[in-house]
């Protein structure tokens, strides 16, 4: 046998239950947890999960030397995975956040050339390895939170010259750091100041140069859009997204996140998108058309909160079938966090979610929204040894105790990268 790593004594073992694809409905609050669990990693992928008497069992003819994780009196879970990231960038808006407190809206303070297009001058600026360099430490700061898989989307550079900038940052962070970076371009994230009286001339732009670029550099797997007021409407973001899918990417939309019926959703449902994401202002009927495409609803509370806005309806999506994950959003305008445990919290308290929900909607369907449910999203034999060890003995406490950061232990590819709350491996091996 090759490296052998062996996660013992869990006091809830929470493998997630088995199924296929992402969980809806009452599914979402099956965890499959096992009393006294144990994992057993074999170089990287999970070849056992069971009770601590089967699995010594398992181990009994083994004379590997084994790594011995103790989990006694910890939850463990399934690395989690945030779906949603705008994490590469520089620069930072901790102004706007006064401005939205004296009454300023999102919308009025991007016209006024903040928001996005403050950080896309910022990252524009920036050289590839200072992205790279911020990038780095904010994974570090997503590690010690149990994130071990995230999405990482373009669109602070808003030029084809620039939007490639990041994504190559995005690879060279996939490269170089333990956590796996699952790359979106999103070009379609604003109308930069040069095009502002002539959007049409910048969607063009993004179908006919940014794209095919992206494509022939193999950059991005997905490609998403901002549908919103003020920003890409509905046909807009309609070609964005087809001339997309021509060119073989799986697509994201940013839906209904500020203005009332605006359709993202129901645009989502109809061109099959992987995921719509927000989703603070969709319609019943838009609800009910992503139930039925089978479309995973990515929502952000964090945002929400940060905003001073609604949360999106995650009460109502799940009671119609829709697939529900959760994610940070992380970004220097809406939502500088890096805490998916946080979010969680604010799922709950916010939008109403139950702590098995939440525990659902952050490891396996968030693992389907990027496409890596196969892989990652639950503790089963044949997937990837991503695991955490949370500090309370069961996993409504994980809820429970809102603000704080439980992280005992990290597990990534069967490697200890998070011991006692402390970075004890950034790095993946070189080659």
């Amino acid at each position: 046998m090759g490296k052998l790593t062996y996660v013992k004594s869990a006091s809830q073992l929470v493998c997630m239950d088995r199924g296929y694809g992402p969980r809806t409905g009452k599914g979402m609050s099956m965890l499959g947890i096992i009393a006294n669990g144990s994992v057993v990693i074999e170089d990287g992928i999970i070849v056992f999960a069971g009770s601590d008497a089967l699995a010594a069992q398992f181990l009994s003819s083994i004379q590997d030397e084994v790594e011995v994780i103790d989990a006694s009196g910890k939850v463990v879970t399934p690395g989690l995975v945030d779906p949603h990231t705008h994490v590469i960038y520089a620069g930072s808006r901790e102004n706007e956040l006064e401005l939205r407190l004296q009454g300023a809206k999102y919308i009025d303070i991007l016209k006024l050339g903040g928001g996005i297009l403050n950080t896309a001058r910022s990252t524009k600026e920036a050289s590839e390895e200072e992205l790279i360099g911020q990038s780095l430490a904010r994974l570090d700061r997503f590690l010690l939170h149990g994130v071990t898989t995230i999405e990482a989307k373009s669109g602070y550079g808003l030029s084809v010259e620039d939007e490639l900038k990041q994504l190559r940052a995005a690879r060279a962070l996939n490269d170089r750091h333990s956590i796996d970076v699952v790359p979106t371009f999103m070009g379609a994230h604003a109308v930069p100041d040069e095009y502002i009286h002539n959007p049409d001339g910048y969607v063009d732009l993004v179908i006919n140069e940014m794209l095919p670029a992206v494509a022939e550099n193999g950059l991005a797997e997905y490609c998403d859009v901002f549908c919103e007021q003020g920003v890409f409407d509905n046909v807009q973001s309609e070609r964005i997204l087809k001339a997309a899918g021509r060119l073989g990417f799986k697509l994201k939309i940013h839906a209904d996140e500020i203005a009332e019926n605006f359709g993202g959703a129901e645009l989502a449902a109809k061109l099959g998108a992987v995921s719509a994401e927000h989703l603070l202002k969709a319609s019943e009927e838009g609800i009910r058309a992503l139930a039925k495409s089978g479309t995973i609803a990515v929502l952000l509370p964090g945002t929400a909160l940060f905003l001073m806005e609604r949360a999106a309806d995650a009460r109502r999506m799940i009671d119609e079938g829709v697939a529900v994950a959760l994610s940070t959003d992380c970004n220097p305008g809406t939502s500088p966090t890096v805490s998916m445990p946080f979010v969680m919290n604010a799922a709950c308290l916010t939008m109403r979610m139950n702590p098995a929900e939440v525990l659902t909607a952050s490891t396996i369907n968030a693992a389907f929204a990027i496409g890596r449910g196969e892989e990652i999203g639950s503790i089963e034999t044949g997937k990837r040894g991503d695991l955490v060890l949370f500090d309370v003995p069961n996993y409504r406490q994980l809820q429970y105790y809102y603000g704080m950061n439980l992280v005992h232990t990290v597990v990534k590819n069967g490697r200890t990268v998070v011991k006692g709350g402390v970075l004890v491996d950034r790095y993946e091996p070189a080659d």
